[in-house]
C-alpha cells in the first residue's frame, strides 16, 4: 500500500545482506517504532540484494517519487559497495534517490564514504537520528539541529555533532513487525579500547546493559514465533550486567541465567551464551563463570579473544589481559567439557620475530590442551589506534603453525581473505589520506585501488 507525505510517494529500500542483517534489523525496527507511535508515515518498506537491487530500484524511481536507499557496511564491504553505489547514482534519475549510509565504516570514514556517492551518513548510532532525519527531511524542515549526521558541503566533511548514547531499553533489538529477527544486543560499549577494534569508539566505553526483563520479553517474543535457539549479541558475555565492563557481576549474571533457562527450557529452546556471535574475555573465563554455562546453557564452546601469544603485543594492543590470563581460561572450560575456541590476530603492528615466535609456540601449547584455534589476520580499520598501520601479513612461521594445525580440525578461519582486504584496505587508506590532504573529492563509484 502506497502512503503519501505531503503529494510525494516515498520508499525506503534496505541493501540487505548477510553481513549486516543485524544492524539493519535493529534501524528497522527504530523506524517501525517511531511509525506505531504516529511519529512518522507508514513508507513502504523494500530489501534488495546484489542480483535484485538494479531491478528494483528503477522500478521503484519509476512507482514512487523518492527511493531512500539504506546501507550499513564494514570497511571489508567498500570494494564491492561504493563501486554499486556509484552505478546506481548513474542508472537511476537523480531527482528521485537518496542514499543514506551508517554503520562501522561509515561512522569511521564519513569522508570517503560521502565522496563515493552518499548523501548522508549517520554516524555512531542511529535509532534516534535516523528516524528524526526522515521526518524533518521529508517535510523539507531543517535536519542539521539533529546529532550524528554528516554530509558534504563546499567538497568538505560536515557534522551536526556525535549522538548521546542511545537506552538499548528504549528501542526494539529487531524489526518484530517485519519479521526481520536476529540475536538480542545486551550489551553495547566496551571500556578496553584495544588498538585494533572499533568498538569503543562506536559506542563508547561505559557498557550499556538492556535490562533483564527488557531481554526476557524479547526472548518470549522470539519463542512465540518458533524460534527455540536463543543467541545474543555483545562484545563480552561475561560483562553483561557489570557496571564497568571488568568485573564481572557474577550473582546478577547467574541470577539472568538462571530465569533465561527457565523461560527458554519451559518452551523446549536452547540458550547459546558467549558463542556466535559473541566471545568472552579471558581473564573473566573462570570455573565459577564456565560453571554458570555448563548449568544453565547449551553452547558446548566459548569463544575467547586471546589475540597474541606475546605479552608486550598484548600490552601493545591495549588488551588488559595476560597469556597466562588465556591458559587459565582455556583450563576452565576443559574442566567442565566446554571446547575454547581461541581467537588469535595475525600480523599485529610492532610485531618482531620473538613476538611472532611467542604466538606460534602459545598457539601450539594451547591446541595440545585441546582448544581450537580462531585464525585472524590484522586489518588496519577507521577509528582505530592501529588504523594507520601497515597490513596484516602471515610469516612463514605461522604459515607453517597453520599448515600443522589445519589437517587436523585444531584451527579455522577466514585468515586468507582477509589478509587481502588488509592490503587494500592500507592502499585505501592511503590514497584517502592524499586525497584530503590534497582537498580532492573522489568520482561516484570509481575505486581508490
Amino acid at each position: 500500500m502506497f502512503h503519501l507525505l505531503g503529494m510525494r510517494r516515498v520508499a525506503l529500500l534496505f541493501y540487505y545482506r548477510k553481513e549486516n542483517r543485524y544492524s539493519l534489523n535493529v534501524i528497522l525496527g527504530a523506524i517501525e517504532k517511531e511509525a506505531s507511535l504516529g511519529l512518522l508515515p507508514n513508507f513502504d518498506i523494500f530489501f534488495a540484494e546484489d542480483r535484485t537491487i538494479f531491478p528494483l530500484a528503477e522500478e521503484l524511481t519509476r512507482s514512487f517519487d523518492l527511493v531512500i536507499f539504506l546501507f550499513s557496511f564494514f570497511t571489508t564491504q567498500i570494494f564491492q559497495i561504493f563501486p554499486l553505489v556509484g552505478r546506481l547514482r548513474h542508472a537511476l534519475p537523480r531527482e528521485k534517490i537518496l542514499f543514506l549510509a551508517g554503520g562501522p565504516h561509515p561512522t569511521g570514514d564519513p569522508f570517503g564514504t560521502l565522496n563515493a556517492g552518499f548523501d548522508f551518513v549517520f554516524i555512531f548510532e542511529a535509532e534516534e537520528s535516523l528516524p528524526k532525519f526522515l521526518k524533518v527531511y521529508l517535510s523539507s524542515q531543517d535536519f542539521k539541529g539533529i546529532k550524528g549526521i554528516a554530509y558534504l558541503e563546499g567538497g568538505r566533511v560536515v557534522s551536526t555533532g556525535r549522538p548521546k548514547p542511545v537506552d538499548l531499553n528504549d528501542f526494539p533489538p529487531f524489526a518484530e513487525i517485519s519479521g526481520r529477527i536476529n540475536p538480542i544486543e545486551i550489551t553495547r560499549g566496551c571500556p578496553f579500547a584495544c588498538s585494533y577494534c572499533q568498538t569503543s569508539s562506536l559506542f563508547g566505553i561505559k557498557p550499556r546493559h538492556r535490562t533483564p526483563e527488557v531481554v526476557l520479553r524479547y526472548v518470549e517474543k522470539l519463542l512465540a514465533r518458533g524460534i527455540k535457539d536463543i543467541r545474543f549479541i555483545t562484545p563480552n558475555a561475561f560483562s553483561y550486567l557489570s557496571t564497568d565492563g571488568k568485573k564481572v557481576n557474577l550473582s546478577e549474571l547467574q541470577t539472568f541465567l538462571k530465569e533465561l533457562n527457565r523461560l527458554v527450557k519451559s518452551k523446549g529452546g536452547r540458550i547459546f551464551f558467549g558463542t556466535f556471535p559473541s566471545e568472552v574475555r579471558p581473564e573473566h573465563t573462570t570455573e565459577e563463570t564456565v560453571a554458570l554455562i555448563k548449568r544453565y546453557c547449551d553452547n558446548d564452546s566459548l569463544v575467547i579473544g586471546a589475540q597474541s601469544g606475546s605479552e608486550r603485543i598484548l600490552k601493545l594492543c591495549r588488551r588488559g589481559h595476560t597469556t597466562a590470563d588465556v591458559e587459565r581460561a582455556v583450563r576452565a572450560c576443559l574442566k567442565f567439557g566446554i571446547t575454547p575456541k581461541v581467537d588469535f590476530i595475525f600480523g599485529l603492528p610492532y610485531e618482531e620475530e620473538e613476538d611472532v615466535r611467542a604466538t606460534v609456540e602459545f598457539m601450539k601449547r594451547l591446541a595440545k590442551m585441546s582448544a581450537i584455534i580462531h585464525a585472524h589476520t590484522f586489518m588496519p580499520l577507521p577509528q582505530t589506534a592501529f588504523q594507520n598501520k601497515p597490513a596484516g601479513r602471515i610469516t612463514r612461521e605461522v604459515f607453517n603453525a597453520i599448515r600443522e594445525l589445519l589437517p587436523k580440525g585444531k584451527l579455522f578461519g577466514s585468515w586468507e581473505r582477509q589478509m587481502e582486504f588488509a592490503k587494500k584496505i592500507e592502499e585505501y587508506l592511503r590514497s584517502l589520506s592524499q586525497m584530503r590532504k590534497r582537498g580532492l573529492n573522489l568520482s561516484y563509484g570509481e575505486p581508490l585501488v
